[in-house]
């Protein structure tokens, strides 16, 4: 019985080490289990030939693009620019009140060299994409802004959501327009983010909150902010 009990043993370490060596699969769990890739996205520059002067010079709000692709070096820019990681404390481009960061990136790629059409959220500490859905969505998030054409002709869409709850936990009603401060900052960095590109973009605030939040898979307790269409000038 003794030996019996030993072996017994035995095996269920095997068997416990053998799950603890097994790689971990890189995708990660979205609401109702369901496995969505991540794509790690190239690093980003941290100089260039455009000096903030002129960037902000330049700065335009462009509502017509060419039919032409983006770069993925072009929208790993841009996503970091709105809100990637600058330290290792986990501090961000765009200041956050109480570094409480409630705000929340996407994409919507539609005309993307080597990105597949789909919707996108930015993962910033991992610098990467996750997949939340497939397919190009630019014309139905341009039905849910009231039909502004310059969504349905980017080539790749920013959205960015908040979760005021990550900054009125803290500074109560307040929070609320700390947030409303946040993502102006952020707006602001991608638009002179694009200037540096040469590229163009717009802040499109128009739009009907649920069907945004339909269109982008948003969780309940996120609030779409604004939409960014980008494309080349």
């Amino acid at each position: 019985m003794k030996k019996a009990f030993v072996t017994f043993t035995v095996v269920c370490g095997i068997i416990i080490l053998a799950a603890m060596s097994s790689p971990i699969m890189s995708n990660e769990s979205i609401g109702g289990g369901k496995s969505m890739d991540t794509i790690k996205l190239p690093e980003p520059d941290y100089d260039s030939k455009t000096s903030i002067e002129k960037a902000l010079l330049e700065r335009r709000s462009v509502r017509g693009y060419k039919k032409e692709s983006l770069t993925l070096i072009e929208v790993s820019q841009l996503l970091w620019a709105a809100q990637g990681i600058t330290n290792k404390r986990g501090f961000k481009t765009a200041p956050s009140a109480g570094a409480l960061f409630p705000l929340e990136v996407y994409i919507v790629v539609g005309d993307v060299n080597d990105l597949p059409e789909g919707i996108y959220q930015y993962k910033p500490h991992k610098h990467e994409l996750l997949k939340i859905a497939d397919g190009d969505k630019r014309s139905e998030l341009c039905t849910a802004a009231l039909g502004q054409g310059c969504i349905k002709q980017c080539a790749a869409a920013i959205v960015f959501s908040a979760v005021y709850e990550r900054t009125t936990k803290k500074y109560g009603e307040r929070g609320i327009r700390y947030v409303h401060m946040e993502i102006g900052h952020a707006a602001q960095n991608v638009h002179l983010q694009v200037v540096s590109l040469n590229l163009g973009t717009v802040v499109v605030g128009a739009f009907h909150d649920n069907e945004v939040k339909r269109v982008m898979n948003m969780t309940d307790k996120e609030q779409p902010l604004c939409i960014m269409p980008i494309g080349r000038r």
